[in-house]
């Protein structure tokens, strides 16, 4: 992941929402965790970072590591995940397997509320 800074001097605090975000994954994945819960990894980035987040979790899961990505954008849920869960109240209402169309996710997620 390229992360966009004046010099690597900068601090974190002061990178933009999509650098910050570049910076907190790159640490995890430095960390060698075996399972990341990434909660909103894309929001507020650029669409080029978005697709470096997406291809970073997929080399996670190939590599056999365990990705909780969570995301209110349903679109980009098919692009990352294996198993989509659909949460209603607190309790798993439906779950997705790949490949998942994502109208039929949106479809299930209005029905849901």
């Amino acid at each position: 992941m390229t992360v966009k800074a004046a010099s690597s001097e900068t601090p974190i605090g002061t990178l933009s929402g999509g650098n910050q975000q570049k910076v907190v994954i790159g640490r995890w994945v430095y960390a060698a965790s075996q399972i990341l819960l990434l909660d909103e990894p894309t929001r507020g980035v650029d669409i080029e970072a978005k697709q470096q987040i997406y291809r970073i979790v997929r080399e996670l899961a190939a590599e056999g590591k365990s990705v909780v990505f969570i995301s209110s954008e349903v679109e980009e849920l098919p692009l990352v995940c294996d198993r989509i869960l659909l949460l209603q109240h607190g309790t798993f209402s439906q779950e997705f397997h790949a490949p998942v169309n994502v109208d039929e996710l949106m479809s299930a997620i209005l029905s849901v509320h």
